[in-house]
C-alpha cells in the first residue's frame, strides 16, 4: 500500500537492475495473455518468482504511467456530519471525477470509504491530492490502493 509521501522516478531502461527488466517483461506477458501464469511468465523471462513479486508493483512502462487516468483510494475516516460531503468537495476542486463510492457502516466513530477516481483532470500531481487529502482534520487515513487505466 502505497504511502502518501512516495516519489517517483523516470529512469532510463539501461541503467535498471536485470531483474527490473524481466519484470516489465513478465508482466507484459501476462498483460498480453502470451502466458497463463505467472509461473509461465517468470520461467520464459528467466526470473525468479521473488524477484517478480518484489518488483511487480513497483516498476511500470512509461507508456503504462501515462495512460493512467483511475485511481482507488481506501480512507479512514472519523464519523462526523459532513465528513464525506468534505472529503468528496475536496476531491472534485482537486479537479478529479468520482467513479464510484463505498462506504462501510461506521463502528466505534470510524467508517473506511473506498473511492474509484478519473484522474484526467486533476489539477497537481498524485501526491499532493493525497498530501491535501491527508491533511483534512477527519481523515485518519488514505492510501492508494490501486491505479490504472
Amino acid at each position: 500500500m502505497a504511502d502518501y509521501n512516495e516519489k517517483f522516478y523516470l529512469v532510463r531502461s539501461d541503467i535498471l537492475p536485470e531483474a527490473m527488466k524481466k519484470t516489465i517483461d513478465a508482466k507484459e506477458l501476462l498483460e498480453r495473455g502470451k502466458v497463463e501464469s505467472i509461473f509461465d511468465a517468470v520461467q520464459q523471462v528467466d526470473l525468479s518468482r521473488s524477484a517478480f513479486y518484489k518488483y511487480r508493483d513497483a516498476v511500470f512502462p512509461f507508456q503504462a504511467m501515462v495512460k493512467e487516468q483511475m485511481i482507488t483510494l481506501f480512507f479512514h475516516l472519523e464519523d462526523r456530519a459532513g465528513t464525506l460531503s468534505n472529503l468528496l468537495q475536496t476531491v472534485a476542486d482537486s479537479g478529479c471525477n468520482v467513479l464510484t463510492i463505498h462506504q462501510t457502516i461506521p463502528l466505534q466513530g470510524k467508517a473506511n470509504v473506498t473511492l474509484s477516481l478519473n484522474t484526467t483532470g486533476l489539477s497537481g500531481t498524485i501526491e499532493q491530492l493525497l498530501q491535501k487529502l491527508h491533511k483534512l482534520d477527519f481523515v485518519d487515513r488514505v492510501e492508494i490502493l490501486s491505479s490504472g487505466a
